[in-house]
């Protein structure tokens, strides 16, 4: 086991198998599954919520960890963070947004109420297709503000793409900015998806 443990990728694969034998598992014991819309929803929302937690993990990493530590950082050991830490940390950060949007959308469609949510539930009575729309048009802005703002940002002040001192830091700072507006949102976020699911 300590072997396994020892590398990423063999610890990845090994969860990876015993996801696979548990679900084997939950279908014999339960006479098999119905490969019917109710699975593809549970699979579908599963791959969301496994997207979603290495998102909001990392920008709540960035937030929590590396964005107010850096000054503690001596000089010498910044470039460590901007050219390796970083850049790796944004490439997860970026696909498990899309990735958890993606899946999301894909889950409201497969449920039936992909048009109730994102009209927020008018047409229809409110109460869980506006609370699972508020949800979803949070994710779908933060998901926007890491595509389009804090990722172009980050390109310049990380040095990915060229840019003079003065714009490096400008875009650092709109980049923090924009991290932090997701913070600001990603516990409503949150607290609307969980509601639909279990208050209506």
């Amino acid at each position: 086991m300590g072997n396994i443990l020892k590398s990423l990728n063999k610890t990845v694969h090994f969860s990876l198998i015993l996801s696979v034998f548990l679900f084997l598992l939950l279908f014999f014991t339960n006479g098999g599954f119905d490969f019917d819309m109710i699975f593809w929803s549970w699979l579908f929302r599963y791959f969301h919520v496994l997207s979603g937690i290495m998102w909001i993990g990392l920008l709540w990493y960035f937030n929590f960890v590396q964005i107010p530590n850096m000054a503690n950082i001596p000089d010498e050991q910044k470039p460590a963070i901007g050219k390796v830490i970083a850049p790796a940390a944004l490439f997860w950060f970026r696909w498990a947004a899309l990735s958890t949007v993606i899946t999301g959308l894909i889950v409201a469609y497969l449920n039936g109420y992909l048009h109730q949510a994102m009209t927020l539930g008018i047409d229809s009575g409110g109460g869980k297709n506006l609370a699972i729309g508020l949800g979803m048009w949070l994710g779908i802005i933060m998901a926007f503000n890491v595509w389009f703002v804090i990722w172009p940002n980050q390109k310049r002040a990380l040095g990915i793409v060229e840019a003079d001192a003065d714009l490096k830091a400008a875009s650092a700072k709109k980049a923090m900015l924009f991290s932090r507006t997701n913070t600001l949102l990603s516990l409503p976020m949150l607290l609307t998806m969980v509601a639909a699911q279990n208050l209506y």
